[in-house]
């Protein structure tokens, strides 16, 4: 029954609060609007939502971040030498990394992950999920080089995450 009124409860008290701090006021007029709001708004966008896969391992998230953020790191070195090295050593190019995910949520995690690294940025995804086309700052000679780091460092870990 209490699912029913409140389909998506975090998000109701999300709205509430976020409705008393735009109007910056306690007045019992706003404080029932905002809980008029947050009971319908969820309410009528429940049917809307795609379900998407729960994060399975929620403990291998953080040994996850820190590894992006590590690589982001050593990724914004190697792009500061190349930029400022000659310019006859940067070589740009699109590869197709074939996907082993196909569930929307995981799918955007790699491809943001890919994003936020520098020197790398998340073109497209197939029509079928099967490849995310990545375009490189530096594409080596041997493209299965970067493939095979994309899908062993993130996509394996992002298919462990979220248990695909």
């Amino acid at each position: 029954m209490l699912k029913r009124i409140f389909p998506l409860p975090h998000h109701s008290i999300l709205i509430f609060a976020v409705w008393l701090m735009l109007n910056n006021s306690l007045s019992p007029g706003h404080i029932l609007l905002g809980i008029v709001l947050g009971i319908l708004i969820p309410y009528l966008s429940a049917p809307l939502r795609i379900p998407q896969p729960s994060i399975a391992k929620p403990l291998k998230l953080f040994p996850y971040v820190l590894m992006v953020l590590k690589d982001i790191i050593v990724a914004n070195i190697q792009v500061a030498l190349l930029v400022l090295g000659p310019t006859k050593n940067i070589k740009p190019g699109f590869i197709a990394v074939p996907l082993d995910i196909k569930d929307d949520l995981p799918l955007t995690v790699l491809a943001s992950t890919v994003t936020m690294t520098p020197g790398t940025v998340s073109a497209e995804v197939s029509q079928e999920n099967e490849y995310l086309y990545v375009h490189v700052l530096h594409l080596p000679e041997d493209e299965q080089e970067i493939i095979s780091y994309i899908k062993t460092h993130y996509e394996a870990k992002i298919k462990e995450i979220f248990g695909c």
